[in-house]
């Protein structure tokens, strides 16, 4: 007697994918069109034992360059749980664009012993021909995707260059058009613009600028998106507030990556506030800002000034043992023309030369009242007078 022959059953799972958020919130968009396909094809394989899993794995509005993707992430984990026997996408690029990410998730299946279909695409993985036009599929598949990046670049770039504002949420000071391709001056963020340019001129430093936009209850552009959802309107911080402080939109003018163009809508800073803000910027990054600039805590700086030329005394250190740090104040002049010109001064002044460069040791109590005032050992001061 003849034994029927056991059909073995086959979870499949469906994944579907769309690059853009475009059409998803219809009653039947293309996720819905492909899963549709990819339910037909089950169907029609059911004699071989394929089930179709009702899970969803679906990714709508995520690339397929990369692997970061949510739905992607629970198929695989359903993979390795073994849950999944074989997966079926409408077309190869649904899964990946990415030949590297593609050959990664098919030694996953390979390991799993999971099979891959296409619905329109019909290839065998289990023989080389099959796995060369799948890579030939997925070669194409990724140079299309390069042709797409390519086209909208340089669309970008043309768009910027005519000085149009190209879309995007439109930057504190502007708000956008109806159709969101131009900005228009919002008057009242605008002056908060202004006024945050002229309070970085008199502060000289982001952190203290920060503290008076926060007291002054200021704080980045609120906008609510077409879906009701809400952005920005956050308190600033040193990167936005350095982001406002050097964004060409200000200006009248738009950037694409190098290149700064005139753009189509009103400048709101005038170019002399602009130029003196970059110049404060270039230097507090020159030399760190007014924070930085006394970053070891010298208690005497810009109090003390040298005896023989009234110029301003820095605070330096030596070290000497490894660990040991002694620290003093130089005359500015000193350092920047030479010890000859401060010598000169003193001579001018009928004074001894010697006593301007020379440090001598305070006695021990004062030595210990010092360190107990300042952080770190300042064992020796330049002596004025």
């Amino acid at each position: 007697m003849n034994k029927e022959k056991e059909i073995r059953k086959l979870n499949c799972a469906i994944y579907t994918r769309k690059s853009t958020e475009e059409g998803l919130d219809q009653d039947f968009n293309t996720l819905d069109a492909q899963r549709e396909s990819a339910e037909s094809y089950i169907k029609s394989q059911e004699a071989e034992g394929w089930v179709c899993l009702p899970d969803h794995y679906d990714d709508g509005g995520f690339t397929g360059g990369n692997m970061d993707r949510p739905a992607l992430k629970r198929l695989l984990a359903d993979i390795e749980a073994g849950k999944v026997d074989c997966i079926v996408v409408y077309k190869v690029d649904r899964l990946s664009r990415s030949l590297m990410d593609f050959a990664k998730m098919l030694e996953v299946f390979e390991r799993k012993s999971v099979a891959f279909v296409s619905v329109t695409q019909q290839f065998n993985t289990t023989n080389s021909m099959g796995r060369l036009m799948l890579n030939v599929l997925l070669s194409f598949a990724k140079f299309e995707r390069e042709i797409i990046s390519e086209r909208t670049r340089d669309k970008m770039a043309a768009a910027r260059r005519k000085g149009k504002w190209g879309g995007g949420l439109a930057p504190l000071g502007y708000d956008n058009d109806r159709e969101g391709r131009k900005i228009v001056v919002n008057e009242d963020e605008a002056a908060q613009v202004r006024g945050t340019f002229e309070l970085y001129l008199e502060c000289q430093s982001i952190i203290q600028t920060i503290k008076e936009i926060d007291r002054r209850g200021w704080k980045n552009k609120l906008t609510v998106t077409k879906s009701g959802k809400e952005r920005g309107g956050r308190h600033f911080d040193k990167s936005s507030l350095f982001k406002l402080l050097t964004n060409v939109a200000y200006l009248g003018k738009v950037r694409y990556k190098d290149e700064i163009h005139e753009g189509e809508h009103d400048a709101i800073v005038p170019i002399e506030l602009w130029e003196k803000v970059q110049k404060q910027l270039k230097h507090n990054g020159r030399t760190g800002g007014i924070m930085v600039r006394n970053k070891f805590g010298a208690l005497l700086k810009g109090l003390v000034r040298c005896v023989c030329c009234d110029c301003a005394m820095t605070p330096n250190h030596t070290t000497k043992g490894g660990n040991k740090r002694y620290r003093y104040y130089v005359c500015t002049s000193a350092q920047k023309r030479g010890w000859h010109a401060d010598q000169e001064d003193w001579l001018r002044a009928g004074t001894d030369p010697g006593r301007s460069h020379k440090c001598r040791r305070q006695d021990e109590g004062a030595a210990q009242a010092t360190r107990r005032r300042t952080v770190g050992p300042w064992s020796r001061h330049c002596t004025l007078e």
